[in-house]
């Protein structure tokens, strides 16, 4: 069955590989708050975009979530730091 526009939720099947997408300003900063969340030799942490004014850059932190209160706990968890703008 195809569910693309329906409004429905995705099935995830855990434990899987999930990516979040980190926006901030400051890199050591951002690392910083990532570190303090998750063990970062188990995960992989990538450099993706910078805005075209140098103000934004963006961290691909990819690594194995367990659940889904996991999955969310770690997205809210980021996304409530200080030197965390955004994560997708």
């Amino acid at each position: 069955m195809n569910n693309k526009g329906c409004g429905c939720r995705p099935q995830i099947d855990y434990p899987c590989r999930w990516q979040y997408r980190i926006i901030g300003e400051d890199r050591t900063a951002m690392l910083a708050a990532i570190a303090a969340q998750v063990d970062v030799a188990v995960c992989v942490i990538e450099d993706a975009n910078t805005s075209s004014s140098g103000r934004y850059l963006s961290l691909n932190l990819e690594m194995t979530v367990n659940d889904e209160p996991e999955r969310l706990h770690l997205y809210q968890a980021l996304n409530g730091h200080p030197a965390i703008r955004m994560v997708l």
